[in-house]
């Protein structure tokens, strides 16, 4: 799973990105389009339970679960006609199965803006216009396919065409298709178009330092709230800059940095965990003196499939799973007080995986 970081040229995109990553691969500087092949990166999801379970079992070894980040080259006005890097653009941007938005919300005369002034709604419309035209262009292409098609009388067919032609509507009045009101069928079915506007999103509002102890008292901040809002997207406040800067910090300095500044928590923590449940992924955990780790599922995986994570042979010899929920084993300091208070669980191959479930899973080959 992949979040493509997606915005204007020079709006602090690779910044951002060089911070999750605690690295300097993408290149940043004060001229657009300085990104124009994809920079990935693989980013640990921050989990305190973790940290804790860590300090329980003493591991050999610690591994958090990870997320892809992809920093994506600088979208400007016409992509969809080829204007800037235009489609290649796009076409990175449908690879990603989620979207982080960069939109910037600061004033600096000394860095350049593309279209001359902060307007974070102005900056947020032209991005998504653009989507909104390469969307228009694949549903025109299939809703002549599917047309020719359904000429046989195919009910499922002409149900398609008649959703199709909704959606391009929908799209035509300048609305995302992430902003419709679909059924279940319908949301399946517009999902498996891959359209750019159906992505989930989350907008990152890139501020200055001096408004990282309040950033939602920021003029440009609040302007983005609204249009994060209207699209039922979450919003998180970051300073790029600061983050880079604070990446090549010991978790320590950060910590006593950030009080310094007035800040509860890094931004960039906050927009990591948000990512990861905005890709609808929960964690459930195994720890021991070996290992302490945190497994990656979609939200809604069984036992069984949740296994199969560890090792194919764990699914196929599925017995049962045993979990103690991450709290109740903090509370009883111990796996076996857990077990004794009756707070072990055997559960079989319907129990639906929870986030934060400690697990030891039984199984025969």
């Amino acid at each position: 799973m992949k979040l493509g970081i997606i915005g204007l040229p020079n709006v602090g995109k690779s910044t951002l990105f060089n911070a999750l990553t605690s690295s300097r691969t993408a290149e940043s500087a004060n001229y657009p389009f300085c990104t124009i092949e994809p920079n990935v990166g693989i980013v640990p999801v921050p989990d305190e339970r973790l940290d804790v379970l860590a300090k329980m079992y003493d591991p050999e070894k610690y591994t958090p679960a990870t997320i892809e980040f992809v920093d994506i080259a600088g979208l400007v006005k016409g992509a969809g006609r080829g204007e800037g890097l235009g489609n290649k653009f796009l076409a990175n941007i449908r690879e990603s199965d989620a979207i982080i938005h960069v939109v910037r919300c600061f004033d600096d005369d000394n860095i350049i803006h593309v279209d001359g002034s902060v307007d974070p709604k102005r900056d947020v419309e032209t991005i998504e216009y653009e989507l909104i035209f390469s969307d228009i262009e694949l549903l025109e292409r299939r809703i002549e396919r599917t047309g020719k098609m359904s000429k046989s009388g195919d009910k499922k067919l002409l149900a398609e065409v008649k959703l199709l032609e909704r959606i391009k509507t929908h799209l035509e009045e300048g609305k995302t298709v992430n902003s419709m009101d679909l059924e279940p069928e319908e949301k399946a079915y517009a999902d498996s178009l891959f359209l750019l506007t159906s992505k989930p999103v989350i907008y990152a509002a890139n501020i200055s330092e001096n408004d990282l102890a309040d950033p939602f008292e920021c003029k440009y901040v609040k302007e983005l709230s609204e249009i994060a809002k209207a699209e039922n997207a979450e919003i998180i406040a970051v300073c790029s800059k600061l983050e880079e800067d604070m990446s090549e910090l010991s978790e320590e300095e950060r910590k006593t940095f950030l009080e310094e500044l007035g800040a509860e928590s890094s931004g960039l923590d906050k927009l990591v965990k948000a990512s990861y449940a905005l890709l609808g992924l929960i964690s459930f955990l195994t720890a021991g003196p070996k290992e302490v780790r945190a497994w990656t599922i979609k939200k809604g995986t069984k036992a069984p499939q949740a296994a199969g994570k560890i090792h194919s042979d764990f699914e196929r010899g599925f017995i049962r799973a045993e979990i103690v929920a991450y709290n109740d084993l903090i509370e009883s300091e111990t796996y076996a007080k857990a077990r004794d208070r009756g707070l072990v669980r055997s559960e079989g191959k319907d129990y639906v995986m929870q986030d934060g479930d400690v697990t030891v899973f039984r199984f025969n080959v």
